[in-house]
């Protein structure tokens, strides 16, 4: 059984299930998941559409359905007894669904770790009591479990996967662009400024409206620049439409992220996976970030790192800007985006992000330690 909370856990498990299926094509699987996850060949018996809710206000009011989805997985896990239940990443759900699977005497495989390292290293000792195995993206996650003596594997980033295929194929290839600039209205040689405001609907309606005005601000100044708005598959484009003023020349891009990413010369990015990309891709970025107060101020009093970036993160340093709450306005993301897109010494350090994410073949080192514990 595997379990995925939002889109990013549904293509991350969707990549494992495959993973595991060509190593043994006789494993079934069933879940809690969303398009990937189905086209890999899991059953779901629930669609991750109810659960894709960030922050404690939106949490409390989806409360309800949660908790119907919480239960209906008990239900299926007593009624299938699966072999292993894999969770993926969305640690408020998924921590407390491994605690009542161990009552149930079922092995709990923790596959992208919850983020304590940002919040409490002391939660690992009530992780390590209710998850069998841990498999981590980061080797300073690796670290931090090993410490407590946890059962931990560290298998690297399916990005760096992702981005190497992309790189290899054609679609980067200048024939690619062109037709695709032509499509978009794109002027040649202009600057384009790529805007990813999140894939989930609460992150749009909070980002989006900021990225445009400053976006006016900044074709105020150079009206040569283009917009270029990369739109989520769990985003409805009607929503990203009715945000966007007639007289701003921006374009939705509806392809593969990383493709849009690499069309553009800087990039204002939600904090989130989309940093990574963009960083392996060397495009300089500013990251923003916006929730409800409460959110905030709850997050502000226990998150322990200096950084929200997942790039500053992996990098242990501020190498990229990050402009969160009273701080991302469009006045500051304006003034932010004419400093990077000066700024070479950014791009000379996103070169390093790539070897922090270890080689090659993430999903693949994944199956064989899910296998392993089905032996």
């Amino acid at each position: 059984m595997v379990i995925a909370g939002e889109a990013s856990g549904d293509m991350r498990a969707g990549e494992l299930v495959s993973a595991i299926k060509a190593i043994n094509p006789n494993i079934q699987f069933s879940g809690v998941g969303g398009e990937c996850m189905q086209k890999a060949g899991v059953e779901l018996f629930e669609n991750i559409t109810s659960l894709a809710v960030i922050g404690i206000v939106e949490v409390l009011k989806n409360l309800g359905t949660i908790k119907k989805v919480f239960e209906r997985v008990l239900f299926e896990a007593e009624a299938e007894l699966p072999d292993a239940v894999i969770l993926v990443d969305y640690p408020g759900f998924n921590l407390r669904l491994a605690a009542e699977l161990k009552k149930r005497s079922i092995k709990v495989i923790y596959y992208i770790s919850p983020q304590v390292w940002a919040w409490r290293e002391g939660r690992i000792e009530k992780i390590k009591k209710i998850v069998d195995r841990m498999i981590v993206l980061f080797p300073f996650e690796k670290e931090l479990y090993a410490r407590h003596g946890m059962n931990v594997d560290y298998v690297g980033h399916p990005l760096v996967d992702e981005i190497d295929l992309i790189r290899d194929s054609a679609l980067f290839s200048n024939e690619k662009y062109t037709h695709e600039n032509r499509a978009l209205s794109l002027i040649k040689g202009a600057t384009i400024i790529g805007l990813l405001p999140g894939s989930r609907q609460k992150e749009v309606e909070r980002h989006l409206p900021v990225m445009l005005e400053a976006a006016q601000k900044l074709y105020e100044e150079d009206n040569r620049r283009q917009f270029l708005l990369l739109k989520a598959p769990t985003i409805k484009k009607e929503l990203l439409t009715s945000y966007i003023p007639a007289n701003l020349p921006v374009k939705i891009f509806e392809g593969i992220s990383y493709e849009g990413i690499n069309a553009t010369s800087a990039v204002i990015v939600a904090s989130g996976t989309a940093t990574l990309e963009t960083a392996l891709l060397n495009k300089p970025m500013v990251v923003i970030y916006k929730t409800s107060w409460i959110t905030y101020a709850i997050a502000k009093a226990v998150i322990k790192i200096p950084y929200i970036g997942l790039v500053n993160v992996v990098a242990g340093k501020k190498i990229v800007p990050e402009l969160i709450q009273n701080d991302c306005n469009a006045k500051q993301i304006a003034e932010t985006v004419n400093t990077i897109l000066k700024n070479k010494t950014m791009v000379e350090d996103l070169k390093n992000i790539k070897a922090a994410l270890g080689l090659p073949g993430a999903s693949h080192r994944a199956a064989q330690v899910v296998l392993q514990e089905l032996i």
